[in-house]
């Protein structure tokens, strides 16, 4: 059994943990192009009822002295951010038209 990456409060979305709770944009962006559009809608359709309950969770916090679990939280935010476009838009994980193309970030948010 592995350790919890979520904070409690936040167990019911453990099940997308693994998946999306991710360190690096290129690696959220990378499973989010992977991804099907059913692998992100159900990703999306848990963690959208409860975003702002996420954020004001992770905003007790300062950024550079975070805990683990708040951390963790906080990359499935990003997450979320990244695969509500293909799935609220586009419903396909590229934007139409653009199959093929790719971005370098030269700097990541912190944590």
């Amino acid at each position: 059994m592995t350790m919890p990456l979520l904070p409690g409060e936040f167990a019911d979305l453990e099940p997308f943990a693994d998946k999306w709770c991710l360190a690096t944009e290129r690696e959220r962006w990378a499973e989010r192009v992977s991804s099907s559009i059913e692998e992100m809608q159900a990703f999306y359709d848990a963690i959208f009822p409860r975003v702002q309950e996420a954020i004001a969770f992770c905003d007790k916090f300062p950024l550079d002295d975070m805990p683990d679990d708040a951390v963790h939280l906080l990359r499935m935010i990003y997450s979320f951010a990244l695969v509500s476009f293909p799935v609220e838009l586009w419903r396909q994980p590229y934007p139409p038209d653009t199959r093929g193309t790719s971005f370098e970030r030269i700097s990541e948010p912190s944590p």
